[in-house]
């Protein structure tokens, strides 16, 4: 029984890997479309384009994987029926049951990897994400060129004198704040600070400074000045997983997004006997409907799953997962296990 149970595994492997590979590259294609949609907005470089690409990486994994499974398993065992190899496993007396019995722990086991990455990764690599967003928008508002009129920081009129790398030249900061009081700075040179933590600056360095307010002109000297962004950026504080999820008492959209996690994460289980029903088939008799199989369970799954997202709550994920085991068990039972 070992052997077989290694034959059947080996099957599913070699099926999984040539199905999943082209639903990855599809979704990831997706999702490289929202990375371009977000360029439009802000300057990405390579390396930053691939660090974006990771953040949406558990996303892929998490809607690709109960798909490759389901289509998977639909393909083996067709496969296996087809080629008269399921005859030969009945012939020694083991039956259909038996067979998808050994295909249960790999479900057991895909759900328990969703189960991880919706609950785990997800959310960190969200929080990534939004962190990744706002040091970006902030840096995108400081594309300043030297020599060129106009330009603002905040409420900062500014003009640069030259640019070398990130170091600026010959700065003048105009500030008129509109109550009879103007400010101006000079500085030899600067650099703008920014970081995920930290506000956005202008620090000017060895320069002098002029206030004029009510006839009165006042002079200053500075080594190093900083002059704050303080428009609003938005602002992001991670949170533990425990944390995260331990909203889901007060927030309503957590909660379906929690419920919709839970039902996509089981859909290699509670799918399993349905996929079987109707792929565990005698070629002499039956056609094969894989394709279609893989097309309605899919679609019914996510779709209930979708619903859960939208209008969700705990009896209708209890009653989803009752409905799609019971119905795929008793469907496998009329059309298969009491043939075979």
């Amino acid at each position: 029984m070992g052997r077989i149970k290694n034959y059947l595994t080996s099957n599913f492997a070699k099926t999984f890997s040539v199905i999943f590979l082209p639903f990855f590259a599809i979704v990831s294609l997706v999702y490289f479309v929202r990375i371009s949609v977000l360029t439009a907005h802000i300057q990405l470089n390579f390396s930053e384009l691939f660090e974006l690409y990771g953040f949406f990486l558990p996303s892929i994994l998490f809607y690709t994987l109960p798909v490759s499974f389901i289509a998977s398993i639909a393909l083996v065992l067709v496969r296996l029926s087809q080629d008269n190899e399921l005859n030969a496993l009945y012939a020694l007396g083991i039956s259909s049951a038996k067979i998808v019995k050994n295909y249960l722990l790999l479900a057991v086991l895909f759900s328990i990897l969703l189960f991880s990455i919706s609950f785990f990764a997800m959310p960190i690599t969200k929080q990534m994400y939004d962190a990744f967003k706002i040091e970006k928008a902030s840096k995108a508002k400081f594309n300043i060129n030297a020599a060129s009129l106009g330009q603002k920081f905040n409420d900062y009129y500014l003009y640069i004198g030259k640019q070398k790398g990130d170091k600026f030249y010959d700065i003048v900061i105009y500030n008129p704040n509109g109550k009879n009081e103007d400010k101006i700075f000079i500085s030899k040179s600067g650099k703008i600070l920014t970081g995920p933590n930290e506000q956005a600056s202008f620090e000017l360095e060895d320069g002098y400074g002029y206030t004029y307010y009510k006839n009165n002109l006042q002079q200053f000297k500075f080594q190093t000045l900083r002059a704050y962004d303080t428009s609003s950026q938005g602002e992001i504080s991670f949170e533990s997983i425990t944390n995260y999820w331990s909203k889901i008492k007060n927030d309503n959209d957590i909660m379906k997004r929690a419920l919709f996690f839970i039902f996509t994460s089981l859909i290699p289980l509670v799918s399993l006997y349905g996929v079987a029903a109707f792929t565990m088939i005698n070629s002499r008799y039956q056609n094969n409907h894989s394709f279609i199989v893989i097309f309605i369970i899919s679609l019914i799954g996510y779709a209930f799953a979708s619903f859960l997202d939208k209008y969700g709550n705990i009896y209708w994920l209890l009653a989803g997962i009752l409905l799609f085991t019971i119905m795929g068990w008793r469907l496998f039972i009329k059309q298969t296990a009491r043939h075979f």
